[in-house]
């Protein structure tokens, strides 16, 4: 089996059931790292419900990444632009966004749109300031095809998944594989996501562990540390512009009427 990001050989590295019911092979890449699974063929059923019933830190994550995200745009970005969150979910981190002032949008090939109605994005035709990615890339069947669509939008993007060791570890010894849902088919070494960066030329930067930025213009990767202390000190508060909360309900009942 060829590697799906750099297309080198890839070795065997175990074997492990998944949805308890399917014996799964996994390969990691002799070249940069990168672990996936065998063929998934499984996806329809795992997606038979776009949330895991497993995934119970949804709502603490979303509110991190808020906090996060809100601190990076502002630091590196004009925050005035227009913003994306592929793989939105049930866009919990669009409505939050749009809460911080930011005008976020959302997209989302499998999840329904439960919290951030209205404000759907399109990746065709446009171009945002930056786009988020939280907990998607491993996720991704066709890594290098969704993250061409995510680059042809834009020229920053703010994402998390957790990086995978070389050699990586088995899977009874990482949680990160999910084998009770089967979700994660795409397992991302730092080496892989640098890869990735040198193929479209984009810079590539990391907190070393699951936060990480493609970003067309050099940017330090002091970020992470900033915004982490921002976080741990409750000032990121001072990023946040004028809620969208009310114009936004506005716009909403006026779209009702038409």
């Amino acid at each position: 089996m060829k590697c799906k990001i750099c297309r080198c050989d890839t070795k065997k590295i175990d074997r492990s059931t998944i949805l308890n019911k399917y014996d799964v092979d996994y390969f990691q890449c002799s070249s940069c790292g990168f672990v996936q699974t065998e063929e998934p063929y499984w996806l329809s059923e795992s997606y038979s419900d776009a949330i895991s019933v497993s995934d119970t830190g949804m709502m603490s994550r979303n509110l991190m990444f808020s906090k996060l995200t809100t601190t990076i745009l502002s630091i590196l970005i004009d925050k005035k632009g227009e913003f994306l969150d592929y793989g939105g979910g049930y866009g919990i981190l669009t409505r939050l966004m749009r809460d911080n002032g930011f005008d976020f949008y959302w997209y989302d090939k499998y999840a329904k749109n439960l919290v951030a109605k209205g404000f759907e994005g399109k990746l065709s035709d446009q171009k945002y300031e930056a786009i988020t990615s939280f907990e998607n890339f491993e996720h991704f069947e066709d890594p290098l095809h969704d993250i061409e669509k995510i680059f042809n939008s834009t020229d920053f993007v703010l994402f998390s998944t957790d990086l995978i060791s070389i050699p990586a570890p088995t899977t009874e010894k990482w949680w990160y594989y999910c084998l009770e849902h089967g979700q994660h088919i795409s397992l991302f070494s730092r080496k892989s996501l640098q890869f990735i960066a040198n193929k479209y030329n984009y810079n590539f930067i990391s907190n070393g562990n699951n936060i990480h930025i493609f970003s067309r213009k050099s940017c330090s990767s002091n970020i992470f540390l900033i915004e982490k202390i921002i976080r741990k000190l409750g000032l990121q508060k001072i990023f946040a512009q004028s809620s969208k909360i009310n114009k936004d309900m506005v716009k909403m009942i006026d779209k009702m009427k038409n």
